[in-house]
């Protein structure tokens, strides 16, 4: 007899955090996974590689939600293209350009809203803080607050948590989970302005390429530029 998990929504951008995160909720639970489409600059391919993650894993339930808000609020450089893509600089102490406002309050608002309705009771995100690009809505406090704003705003019985499982880990570690889990990083995409091949110079890929190193394993996908890193 099947045992029947409990159901469980996981924000799956397409890249190796979220895929890694899958992975993990698959251990333990039924998967609902969301995307967001948000006039990112690899809007195209992030959305094929969160269709192949779902695949690879039998997800039928899937949710693509279109924020198309966040290209006329601007403000960053994924979203408005007269914002260059900086090269990657891994030392940098300020928060990049690469930063969307609060971009993590509107998929969290979507995966808690569906998950409320499908009667899931936790919410998984891919988010990193230590070794990760200082995204402020990336913080660990700042999940505890979104997690007392989820109690607050649904039901009693819902009783929603969101779950940050790779949040303290260092991207070589979340490789090497990944790995463990079977996770389909071949699969994946992290480049912030390419959706053919990784450009291999802003910040994300090369936030990849080090992790990947320092876990001692071959990185699956090809780039096109070979920036040096630490």
């Amino acid at each position: 007899m099947t045992e029947k998990r409990e159901k469980a929504v996981v924000l799956v951008s397409g890249g190796m955090d979220s895929c890694v995160t899958a992975a993990i909720a698959a251990q333990t639970h039924a998967l609902a996974l969301f995307h967001a489409s948000y006039g990112q600059r690899t809007e195209r391919r992030e959305r094929r590689a969160f269709d192949d993650i779902a695949d690879f894993y039998g997800v039928r339930e899937r949710l693509v939600a279109r924020l198309d808000h966040f290209r006329q609020i601007g403000g960053s450089a994924l979203t408005d293209p007269s914002i260059p893509v900086p090269e990657a600089d891994l030392t940098r102490g300020d928060i990049p350009p690469s930063y969307v406002p609060f971009r993590n309050a509107h998929f969290l608002a979507v995966g808690v809203s569906w998950a409320e309705a499908i009667g899931a009771r936790q919410v998984f995100i891919g988010a990193v803080w230590e070794d990760s690009s200082g995204y402020p809505d990336c913080r660990p406090e700042y999940y505890r607050a979104f997690n007392e704003l989820a109690r607050l705003g649904t039901r009693p019985e819902s009783r929603l948590e969101i779950v940050t499982p790779i949040i303290g880990l260092k991207k070589h570690e979340i490789v090497r989970r990944g790995i463990e889990l079977g996770a389909p990083l071949h699969l994946t995409w992290s480049c912030y302005q390419s959706d053919e091949e990784a450009c291999g110079a802003c910040d994300s890929c090369a936030l990849r390429r080090r992790a990947f190193a320092r876990a001692g394993v071959e990185d699956p996908i090809a780039y096109r530029a070979r920036v040096g890193y630490t």
